[in-house]
């Protein structure tokens, strides 16, 4: 194969602040890991824990614990990150396996939202090492559970397109559900408002659409548990969009066609479903493929779906993902519509509540309610992803002014597993703020100080440990250092692929990340190019970095210009591009794009 082009870069300069800083960050989370590791685990790798667990819930919290390890190794983090990471991953997985709520290293049965928190780990796995063989064929079995090629886990109905249940998993479908399910989180659930607005329970004020009801009354509880499997247990929800993600892993694999071809065809099925019902995505298709068929009729009322227990995000995420997972595969940003149309939908529903614009976040029986703030997660991230005119326009109409997006209030970046709202690092891209990147830093430190010091205080009984302890004692919180070195607003939370503009890999080590003393900055990305800092931190030895054009060789390079150079544009064409730092060197480059342009592929580049 013919070895990429190559930039030589030579000189000592004094190393900006932000690129010292950012390498002793990745530096203090090589080291915070161990720790956190002696503290939540066993010599075996299993988490120090509760005994015994029989809730469906909880699985994917032991997960998350460790989700930002891998991460944190593709950002250019110690080898031993990738090795806890391993560990942790076939540790835990035998841990539930015990509980009982894993079987075939996969959840038996539960829904999205978690499956999608807990899966994003063995994606970044994939990147990690795509030659890993028990990774690879875990990755098959996995997405056969849910294309309907394995006869133990009958998720998939191919002659209505729909998986047949909420509750889903290495079982197949899990209903009818059971108290012990359900058991763990009922004090939570009373939070949340009640599942359905006929029920009748005792002190209940139905004229409020959000009213609760006490989960923690046995008679109360009976009655919510006969309608939700009467009810919700044997529908397809968007929700189980997210699924799309898990086979797109395995086409990320193999290349092989039926995997996209599943992915396009459950898409396009909610599509129909949305168009069927005059635009609205229905959050229920009952077994024989009808809208509401379990429901009385009505498109609402599912299952996370438009009114319990979130809401609107939990029909627009999942369409955002399966989208973004088609658009990666086929290079067709149309694929991302549905996402769209639920955000135009919701918009148009806007109303002025105190002088502020809100749109709501729910329907039920008496329409639309719970209006909010349009949350712009999702607007960045359609923009970023098809860095189209018509995704800027519609992020300018509800965003005009982005006020507050550079804000990093106090506790900015504690979110689960350390998630960073990509609202700050718009600001930059734009050009709003060129103080972000010192200032995300700063954040990242912050959150990585604060979680060392809860897990120096932790000395909980681990019999009564919740099932998210150990997510929120985790110093290992790349995100947003990930953000400004790749020029992303990072994957989706909830099952989204890590899609970028510029990824790494140290050719002297052959692996992704960026090598040792090496600190990077994307300021600027386009449809047509980005622009990238690197800096040797380095005043001794040089440091060689390979540049790739996404994170799965999606997209291809098509020049580099030096700036503040006056050798004028490299001409590529191709997938990658190797720059030799010198000792102490830098260098910014405008690096030419076409994105889409290749079949993605976790297949890491030849270094010879």
């Amino acid at each position: 194969m013919t070895p990429p082009p190559t930039l030589s870069v030579n000189g000592r300069r004094t190393s900006p602040n932000w690129a010292i800083r950012q390498r002793d960050l990745i530096s203090l989370m090589d080291r915070a890991a161990l720790p956190f590791t002696e503290h939540a685990t066993r010599a075996d790798g299993t988490l120090i824990q509760r005994s015994s667990w029989t809730s469906m819930d909880g699985t994917d919290n032991g997960y998350e614990a460790f989700l930002s390890f891998p991460l944190a190794y593709l950002l250019g983090g110690a080898e031993h990150l990738h090795e806890l990471a391993r560990k942790e991953w076939d540790a835990i997985t035998w841990q539930y396996g015990n509980y009982g709520t894993v079987d075939r290293e996969f959840v038996a049965g539960f829904d999205w939202f978690h499956h999608s928190e807990s899966y994003t780990y063995i994606y970044y796995l994939g990147l990690a090492d795509p030659e890993h063989y028990i990774d690879r064929n875990r990755a098959l079995r996995y997405a056969r559970m849910y294309t309907g090629d394995d006869p133990l886990a009958p998720n998939w109905d191919a002659e209505q397109r729909l998986i047949r249940g909420p509750l889903n998993g290495s079982r197949g479908p899990r209903h009818p559900t059971t108290k012990a399910d359900w058991d763990y989180h009922r004090p939570i659930l009373s939070g949340y408002l009640a599942p359905y607005e006929d029920i009748e329970a005792p002190g209940v004020d139905k004229t409020d659409p959000l009213f609760r009801l006490d989960w923690t009354d046995d008679e109360t509880y009976d009655r919510i548990l006969t309608q939700i499997n009467e009810r919700m247990t044997r529908c397809d929800v968007p929700l189980n969009m997210s699924a799309a993600s898990l086979v797109t892993n395995a086409f990320l694999y193999t290349g092989e066609e039926h995997y996209r071809q599943w992915v396009l065809d459950y898409l396009q099925a909610w599509v129909e479903r949305r168009d069927a019902n005059d635009g609205i995505v229905p959050d229920n298709i009952g077994p024989n493929g009808q809208i509401g068929e379990l429901m009385g009729g009505k498109w609402w009322g599912g299952y996370y779906g438009w009114r319990w227990p979130h809401g609107a995000r939990n029909i627009i995420e999942p369409a955002f993902v399966a989208g973004s997972c088609a658009a990666l595969m086929t290079g067709d940003m149309s694929h991302l519509d549905l996402c769209r149309s639920q955000l135009d939908l919701l918009w148009a529903q806007r109303k002025e509540v105190d002088g502020v614009t809100m749109v709501p976040a729910r329907h039920g029986d008496t329409g639309w309610f719970d209006y909010r703030r349009p949350d712009p997660l999702y607007y960045i991230h359609l923009y970023y992803l098809t860095q189209s005119e018509q995704d800027l326009a519609r992020l300018n109409e509800i965003f005009p002014d982005r006020d507050g997006f550079s804000d990093m209030p106090p506790g900015f970046g504690r979110g689960k597993a350390g998630i960073f709202s990509p609202k700050p690092w718009l600001a930059f891209i734009e050009g709003r703020d060129p103080t972000y990147p010192e200032r995300i830093i700063e954040a990242t430190a912050d959150t990585v100080n604060r979680s060392l010091d809860s897990l120096e205080a932790d000395d909980s009984d681990p019999e009564e440990r919740h099932c998210y302890h150990f997510v929120g004692l985790n110093p290992v919180l790349p995100e947003g250092l990930v953000q400004m070195a790749m020029g992303t607003p990072a994957a989706i939370y909830n099952g989204g692929l890590l899609q970028v503009h510029v990824f790494y890999f140290d050719p002297v080590r052959r692996r992704p990340g960026l090598p040792e003393h090496v600190a990077a900055l994307v300021d600027e990305v386009s449809h047509e190019h980005a622009r990238v800092t690197l800096i040797n931190t380095d005043p001794v030895a040089a440091h060689p970095v390979l540049l790739q054009s996404g994170a799965f060789g999606e997209h291809e390079f098509t020049e580099a210009t030096v700036e503040d150079g006056d050798d004028g544009a490299t001409q590529i064409q191709g997938k990658h591009l190797r720059i030799d730092l010198g000792p102490g060197a830098q260098i910014r480059l405008r690096l030419g794009l076409r994105r889409f342009a290749h079949t993605p592929t976790y297949t890491m580049p030849t270094f010879d």
